[in-house]
């Protein structure tokens, strides 16, 4: 919060010495509880000497949201007039003049009335930040412009007021506030959310208990992307490089033995139970040529491995097991299938299994040994 403006040289304009953070909190309908926590957050930070404003609030009369913005500077709406109506939108220019270090800004995604100086409340938001200010907003995962059509399917509800993706991937911090249905529904019938008269019509709509699970499912997996895509960008910017993969990744290692058919199947059920993507690699050896039906077993895996919408790749190593590692750390793998090993015994007790190389080289992906019959 230590954004200390800077005068340019010629005293006539302030230019701040950095951009304002952006944290967001975001849930996955209304009623979640958003405005609270950043109110929450707000006066958590008064308390230790932060200067916080609040410069938009939609409290939906709902009293507990109001009661907990008392004690907070709220700074007055402006009119803006259109159509001959007199309505009212957030005072940008007033919170950039009254310079506070936190400005909590509610409804992201909110359309401003046609006329002002910009379109979207969000563009707003990006004006306070070029200040020097830092903001907290809220929004609904719904309001995310990718997942538009998603949640016209799952709700039969198109969102008119959306917001770019971009915002959660500049965003400082994302903060998911998250309730069950069942406690959601609860609210909405206590008419902590919408009027008496509206209850009974949202349930039967938007509040339907699929819907919200679905649209919960949504908020959680978005922001773990978020999160898996922040600690890969950090791992590539630091000489030590963490394993964080928040998403679960099959990877089937296939071979020429006929039983690779058999762990393409098996691997395809366990992504399919994880709701995690599906990857085959074969690892060709270059000092040996595979004959016709060696190329053509092959052939059936990758066909087969398509068909479960699967992708197949494939390496040309002696060392199996260094090949293997280096695919599953690029595709960011983190559960492997492999066939049970077809060497004799002397064999392996000469060379190791590469079941026993492979949790050497990956201490933080977990390795399925299929049993099948032996060729």
């Amino acid at each position: 919060m230590d954004n200390l403006p800077i005068r340019s040289p010629d005293s006539s304009y302030i230019r701040p010495a950095r951009r304002g953070k952006h944290k967001i909190f975001i849930g996955m309908s209304p009623g979640v509880g958003k405005t609270y926590k950043m109110l929450e957050e707000g006066h958590r930070l008064r308390k230790e000497g932060v200067d916080v404003i609040v410069g938009l609030l939609e409290t939906h009369k709902r009293r507990e949201t109001a009661n907990k913005a008392i004690g907070l500077d709220i700074i007055p709406r402006k009119e803006v007039t259109w159509s001959g109506v007199t309505l009212t939108e957030m005072d940008t220019d007033s919170i950039i003049a009254r310079q506070p270090q936190l400005a909590l800004v509610d409804e992201l995604a909110h359309t401003n009335v046609p006329g002002s100086e910009r379109e979207k409340r969000y563009q707003d938001v990006e004006v306070i930040l070029a200040a020097g200010i830092d903001v907290f907003s809220t929004v609904n995962i719904q309001h995310l412009e990718s997942l538009n059509d998603l949640v016209a399917r799952i709700t039969g509800v198109v969102v008119r007021e959306r917001i770019p993706d971009r915002l959660l991937d500049e965003a400082d911090e994302v903060v998911v506030v998250d309730v069950t249905p069942e406690t959601l529904e609860e609210r909405l019938r206590d008419g902590k959310i919408y009027a008496p008269e509206k209850i009974d019509q949202s349930l039967q709509n938007f509040f339907q208990r699929r819907n919200l699970i679905a649209l919960r499912e949504l908020a959680l997996r978005e922001i773990a992307d978020n999160v898996e895509e922040d600690a890969i960008g950090n791992s590539n910017n630091s000489s030590v490089t963490p394993y964080c993969n928040v998403h679960e990744r099959v990877l089937v290692c296939v071979s020429t033995y006929p039983n690779a058919i058999q762990l393409v199947r098996r691997g395809a059920r366990m992504a399919g139970y994880m709701h995690a993507p599906l990857y085959c690699l074969f690892v060709n050896d270059p000092d040996r040529f595979l004959n016709k039906a060696e190329s053509l077993h092959i052939e059936t895996c990758e066909r087969l491995c398509h068909e479960f919408g699967g992708q197949f790749v494939r390496a040309s190593e002696q060392q199996k097991a260094g090949a293997i590692s280096e695919v599953a750390k690029e595709y960011r793998i983190t559960q492997i299938v492999i066939g049970e090993s077809q060497r004799s015994l002397w064999k392996t007790l000469l060379r190791g299994s590469l079941t026993q190389q492979l949790l050497k080289a990956l201490k933080n992906i977990d390795v399925h040994i299929i049993a099948t019959e032996k060729a």
